[in-house]
């Protein structure tokens, strides 16, 4: 009997013991699938869309534009640079404000001035120009201290006009051929006289111009290459 009971109890315990190992390895299995479900998604990457190319980064960062012939000016050497109609200068009167002020050259050549009047700026170097403006200013007060600067330089350009792609103003900041000044341009329009291309170079008192000849056609066949002159300041380059 008692033998009996023992064995009944033994079959029972390892009944209990087999069912508590089913249902922990049945929870430990959803854990696992679980957790790797999570480990998946927190190793996914989003896709990118198809318009996040290189394309869409070079309009988002356009070059920026570029100066023109009246930029402001960097590096002028006051004592060799000839100023020019259109330049703009500032000029200051130490401890007189009302004296110190910013003046573009006119067409004649002058600028004005409080206490100055008009006095001649074409032609002369900024150092010249102030040690004009004091010796003037001298005579109604005492030792004046003057000082030019060129802020902007208009003088050294020249005029593009006619049958070509980007007519206007181009600055002379570099030696120019007639042959650059149409490539800087962007080339002759359709119906472009190329034969018949002249420069109008005014006279220094502006009161005459001066007709030069160019035709494209020889220059560009190698003939006539005298033809292909450096531009001027103030040259205004025609294309019929």
């Amino acid at each position: 009997m008692c033998l009996q009971h023992q064995c009944w109890t033994m079959s029972k315990f390892l009944l209990q013991f087999m069912l508590l190992l089913g249902v922990w390895a049945l929870t430990s299995s959803a854990q696992t699938t679980a957790s790797q479900g999570q480990g998946s998604s927190g190793m996914a990457k989003p896709v990118l869309p198809a318009s996040s190319g290189a394309e869409d980064v070079a309009k988002a960062a356009p070059l920026p534009p570029t100066d023109t012939a009246a930029s402001r000016v960097s590096g002028v050497r006051p004592e060799a640079y000839v100023i020019g109609i259109g330049d703009g200068l500032d000029i200051n009167v130490w401890k007189e404000g009302e004296l110190s002020k910013s003046v573009a050259v006119r067409p004649d050549g002058m600028i004005s001035l409080p206490l100055v009047g008009e006095i001649k700026a074409a032609g002369l170097t900024p150092v010249q120009l102030q040690d004009q403006l004091a010796a003037s200013l001298s005579k109604v007060m005492s030792e004046p201290q003057v000082t030019v600067m060129v802020v902007s330089i208009n003088s050294l350009s020249f005029n593009i006009v006619g049958e070509v792609m980007k007519p206007g103003y181009y600055p002379l900041t570099r030696p120019v051929t007639v042959l650059d000044a149409i490539a800087l341009s962007g080339g002759f329009r359709d119906f472009a006289k190329e034969k018949k291309v002249y420069i109008l170079r005014p006279s220094a008192d502006g009161k005459q111009q001066q007709k030069l000849k160019f035709n494209y056609r020889e220059v560009i066949k190698g003939k006539n290459m005298s033809q292909n002159v450096l531009l001027q300041p103030r040259d205004t380059l025609v294309i019929p």
